[in-house]
């Protein structure tokens, strides 16, 4: 199916930025999942012939990709999906740690009825599909993920800097990817339910230090159940 051409100037400027935005979405999420791998060369020839687009809307994604880290440019070499290494996984995972506790911290200090409620739900949602998730350990479930992300999100949410939550929303992308590429759920067997149930109860009871704790050590685990696999 062909997407369009973008072209310059009135509502074809517009399609055109469409386009990218479209071009993007599915070349993030091809990165993302493992798709397209670690260290491979991404041509705007090959985008344009795949996705079916024009180049000028390609070019725009590929630069976007390019500056959130999912993808390397350099002059003269063009586009390549950003390589994957252990170190790389440490730094994100330290630097995660850091801004979340932040976030977590500041949320528990303003904390109000609203943002109580919505970590409420959110950890209802996820332990609803993490049921399904222990029934059958080894497949991935969307859903999950979904549930997963809007859990994390929703401890920070009420720290009150759109900036932080923007910046926790890119680390946890790129932590995302490498939990896909080193096949993490199959590795081991783990309660995570537990650790987010922990995690939410002693942010609801005002606990910012165990909060921080548990919160710190469930993405230490992730961590430590990807690493081999980058080694």
């Amino acid at each position: 199916m062909r997407i369009a051409d973008g072209k310059e100037g009135g509502s074809d400027f517009s399609a055109s930025q469409t386009i990218a935005s479209t071009v993007y979405v599915k070349l993030r999420d091809d990165i993302l999942n493992g798709v397209l791998k670690s260290g491979s060369k991404v041509r705007v020839e090959w985008v344009v012939e795949y996705y079916e687009a024009g180049a000028s809307p390609v070019r725009e994604a590929l630069t976007r990709l390019a500056t959130e880290g999912l993808l390397d440019h350099r002059d003269q070499r063009g586009f390549s999906v950003k390589p994957v290494s252990a170190n790389e996984l440490d730094e994100l995972t330290r630097t995660r740690c850091w801004v979340e506790e932040m976030g977590l911290r500041q949320s528990i200090a303003k904390r109000n009825v609203q943002w109580e409620e919505q970590v409420v739900l959110a950890l209802h949602r996820l332990t609803r599909a993490s049921c399904q998730i222990i029934e059958k350990p080894s497949s991935r479930d969307p859903e999950w993920e979904k549930h997963h992300r809007a859990f994390h999100r929703a401890l920070i949410a009420g720290c009150g800097s759109n900036w932080l939550i923007r910046f926790s929303d890119q680390l946890a992308d790129q932590l995302y990817r490498y939990r896909i590429l080193a096949k993490s759920d199959e590795v081991s067997p783990r309660d995570c339910l537990e650790e987010h149930s922990l995690i939410a109860e002693a942010a609801l009871d005002g606990d910012a230090d165990r909060a921080v704790s548990a919160l710190v050590s469930h993405y230490e685990k992730s961590a430590a159940l990807c690493a081999g696999r980058f080694r």
